[in-house]
């Protein structure tokens, strides 16, 4: 028999512990059992709380509509003995639910609606998602009554911490993700550990820097050991999507003056970031100094992979990340899959880093960042790993995507995705499709122009638009987007086109500020 999980006030950190030791011997029953075959009867916990440092959260447009992404994980569904309870911090509008669940092919949209409890904190707050659950008792015994069996059900979260561990043994269900004790191994000091166990080329580079007489240290210390070096990139450990990175450009002379001066002009991955504003989340958070990879050509792929409870690691896709911003480190979005010339080598490289992380006990998803330099086409790509992040990341969900479309399945082997009559299928996505445009734009507007401009997918030729974070486009003028097709070109055609149909469709907001100025 189940026992009954405790009240909060019942909780201390001691039977925190121990009860969520306990459950994570449940999941790996649920992996055996459940998941294997995805026609059992279960139910999955969807708490999408961003549980990062709120300084980092403040930096990105519209973070709470991010808790949106996950929607995908609606595929679920399509197992008609599924159950699904999704939170979030406000109501998610009635509409972009139908609109995913219309797409459910095979299993009708009011039988999966039936199964599927939303609940909301009705709390706007720049805080994570879970600790506005913990403080609400009674939200989390509704969470509770959702579920059919607690036997057969798991929470599913962005990214562990103690917020998540504390949730997940509040409500009797184990935690499919990272233990929050391991997410050291996810921050960037801890990447590097891990790819030097892994025996995995990386940057030169020191971690654990936490002043401005570390970072100096760490820059002369990089500088004596490659004296032509012009660049460097600081990191904070915990930051996210590459905006918690900045470039210091070395002076002519190594003098600790000269360094010093050159620190004051670093330059930021976002506008608003300060050298005292960085250096203050340097302090407590800690970071690490790497040398800046130099070359003609180069290119920033990603591996996404997955360690069950056994301790198995498999790769579930590969990507080429877009990346923006002021330093060029900002992740912008993606293309499906990574290219075909060193695809295998990140699978090899992933391998041996999700081994090194099973060994030491982590069950999760999990991405790697890649840098990939040569001299010029023909000649030889030179890899090294940059990050690892214990959590799902910009290039998870547009494979939940694909997947929640298709029915298909990730090839190993090939590093392709292959649909049901064995066709490969490429997307490029993007959590950022923006303009101001665009403000003001309702979920039914979106809905429509989508309609009436056929943009939305089709299963007849397996290719279209899906878009995600719907809600964030009225008041931030942004939207995501997953872009299907049977290339890369045609991905990329699809993506063009429907930007195109969104900003004819939006025009009139530029006329109308033309007529507002005279």
């Amino acid at each position: 028999m189940i026992p009954k999980p405790p009240f909060p006030w019942e909780l201390t950190p001691e039977r925190e512990i121990k009860e969520f030791e306990h459950l994570k011997l449940r999941l790996a029953g649920l992996w055996h059992d459940v998941f294997a075959r995805d026609d059992q009867s279960y139910t999955s916990v969807v708490v999408p709380s961003f549980s990062l440092d709120p300084r980092e959260l403040a930096k990105i447009k519209g973070v709470a509509f991010y808790e949106e992404r996950l929607l995908f994980l609606l595929i679920r569904l399509r197992n008609p003995l599924a159950r699904m309870v999704y939170v979030t911090s406000q109501p998610v509008h009635p509409m972009v639910i139908e609109y995913y669940l219309q797409l459910l092919a095979g299993v009708p949209g009011s039988h999966a609606r039936e199964r599927l409890t939303l609940l909301s904190a009705y709390d706007g707050s720049a805080r994570p998602l879970t600790q506005k659950v913990l403080e609400r008792p009674r939200l989390i015994q509704r969470i509770r009554e959702g579920i059919a069996d607690p036997s057969r059900a798991y929470l599913t979260v962005f990214n562990s911490t103690p917020l998540e561990r504390r949730l997940a043994v509040l409500l009797g269900i184990p935690l499919n993700g990272a233990d929050p004790s391991m997410a050291r191994l996810g921050t960037k000091s801890g990447s590097r550990r891990v790819f030097e166990e892994a025996g995995v080329d990386h940057p030169l580079g020191v971690e654990d820097v936490h002043s401005e007489a570390d970072v100096m240290t760490a820059l002369q210390e990089l500088r004596r050991i490659r004296p032509g070096l012009r660049r460097a990139v600081l990191k904070l450990d915990d930051s996210f999507s590459g905006e918690g990175n900045a470039i210091f450009r070395y002076p002519a002379d190594d003098s600790l003056d000269s360094l010093r001066q050159a620190l004051t002009q670093l330059q930021f991955s976002v506008p608003s970031e300060t050298v005292d504003s960085y250096l203050a989340k340097l302090e407590p958070m800690g970071g690490v100094v790497e040398e800046f990879l130099e070359g003609r050509e180069h290119t920033s792929p990603s591996a996404q992979l997955r360690i069950d409870p056994r301790g198995q690691v498999t790769v579930n896709s590969t990507h080429e990340q877009i990346l923006g911003g002021p330093t060029g480190h900002v992740y912008r979005g993606c293309t499906f899959p990574a290219r075909g010339d060193y695809r295998t080598r990140l699978h090899e490289a992933g391998l041996r880093v999700g081994r090194v992380l099973a060994e030491k006990g982590v069950v999760s998803r999990f991405s790697m960042d890649f840098l990939l330099r040569r001299n010029g086409p023909g000649s030889a790509w030179d890899l090294s790993a940059v990050e690892i992040n214990l959590r799902m990341g910009g290039t998870t969900h547009p494979m939940l995507a694909l997947r929640f479309l298709t029915g298909g399945t990730f090839d190993p082997a090939s590093g392709l995705f292959r649909g049901p009559g064995g066709f490969a299928k490429y997307y490029r996505a993007t959590d950022d499709l923006s303009s101001d445009a665009y403000v003001g734009l309702g979920p039914e507007d979106l809905i429509e122009i989508l309609t009436v401009n056929r943009l939305s997918y089709s299963y007849r030729t397996a290719t279209g638009v899906l878009f995600h974070m719907i809600g964030a486009i009225s008041e931030f003028g942004k939207v995501g987007m997953v872009a299907i097709g049977n290339s890369p070109e045609e991905a990329e055609e699809i993506f063009a086109r429907t930007t195109q149909v969104l900003d004819r469709e939006t025009a009139y907001r530029g006329l109308e500020r033309r007529v507002d100025s005279r």
